[in-house]
């Protein structure tokens, strides 16, 4: 009898420690922008072996930061906007994060970042991307206040109205190539670009990281209203694609990673002609700067362009440090001063 009567307690109690496990154990996504403090220290040469040296291939080093935060989600910085001007910035994080502040600069260098924030990138329905998986965050682009965020594993890119809502602007998922989905798992969608002006205005870039065609080159796509037009980059030597935006006029520029257990790390930057664009065409491009672990480098996912007020242009790359206390997180800045 007195079995019988507790058994419901029982089993009240077991449901009671269920829940309690399965709270504690679901993660938990935050829902609002917080501030958070970045800590910056100034990197003032690139090439470790001479620090006097300035110039590589047709860029100019300006300066650059190592970033750190005691913030938990800080880190994994995936995709770059720099707004006109050089001064206000968005990212993205490869765990679902927007990542914004603003860059101090001291004679043209950058020395902090300041009035930075992080914040949950949020679905349609207002719940975070990464609640449902889709946090696998790679890429980024904006054209007229408006970020375009590619999203790997799940092969989607998602339309955010940032100039309206900020950091509580949610996500509208975009009509994407069916055959998005034969893109290599975890080797898609690393490059998404917005052209401004020129043939390609309005429409997108997507150019994959490591998912080759038949003759090992990299799949890529122009995007449009009404059309999609396959295209693909030729890779060369063991390089794959971790980023890319536009560079004006109206060339894209690949940022580049190789890693090998015998060379290590390895970062370029690409300059591609979109000039002969057209369906099945097989574009190549030469070569900005290409630096191996001798430099300042680490896993360089980010890039983006600004002119500033004197109208040089700014190319600033950021690295994804994976989470990890073996990698850095940095940025990095670059004068155009080559053709």
């Amino acid at each position: 009898m007195s079995l019988l009567r507790g058994r419901p307690l029982v089993a009240g109690v077991l449901l009671l420690v269920l829940a309690a496990v399965v709270a504690f154990a679901a993660p938990r996504y935050a829902t609002a922008p917080v501030r958070i403090v970045i800590d910056a220290t100034p990197i003032t040469s690139f090439d470790d072996r001479d620090p006097s040296r300035v110039r590589f291939g047709d860029l100019e080093f300006r300066g650059g930061l190592a970033l750190e935060s005691k913030h938990p989600a800080f880190g994994g910085i995936s995709g770059l906007h720099v707004e006109p001007g050089g001064n206000r910035f968005i990212a993205v994080t490869d765990k679902g994060s927007w990542l914004r502040g603003r860059i101090i600069y001291r004679n043209g260098r950058p020395t902090g970042i300041a009035d930075a924030e992080m914040a949950p990138v949020l679905g349609s329905d207002g719940r975070p991307l990464a609640a449902r998986g889709w946090y696998d965050t790679e890429s980024l682009a904006e054209r007229d206040g408006v970020l375009y965020v590619g999203i790997e594993r799940v092969e989607q890119i998602v339309r955010f109205d940032y100039r309206r809502d900020g950091l509580l602007a949610r996500g509208k998922p975009i009509s994407v190539p069916a055959d998005f989905k034969t893109l290599t798992y975890n080797k898609s969608l690393e490059c998404v670009a917005a052209p401004q002006q020129g043939s390609l205005a309005g429409e997108l870039i997507a150019v994959s990281e490591h998912s080759l065609d038949g003759a090992g080159n990299l799949r890529s796509f122009l995007i449009g209203a009404d059309h999609v037009t396959r295209f693909s980059i030729k890779r060369t030597e063991d390089f794959d694609v971790s980023d890319c935006t536009i560079i004006p006029p109206d060339d894209l520029l690949l940022l580049e990673r190789r890693f090998s257990i015998v060379r290590g790390i390895g970062m370029r930057m690409r300059r591609v002609p979109l000039s002969s664009l057209k369906e099945g065409a097989v574009l190549d491009g030469r070569s900005m700067i290409e630096a191996d672990l001798g430099y300042q480098i680490d896993n360089m996912e980010g890039i983006s362009i600004h002119r500033t007020a004197g109208g040089e242009t700014i190319i600033t790359v950021v690295s994804d440090d994976n989470f990890s206390v073996l990698q850095r997180s940095l940025l990095l800045q670059f004068a155009v001063v080559g053709r």
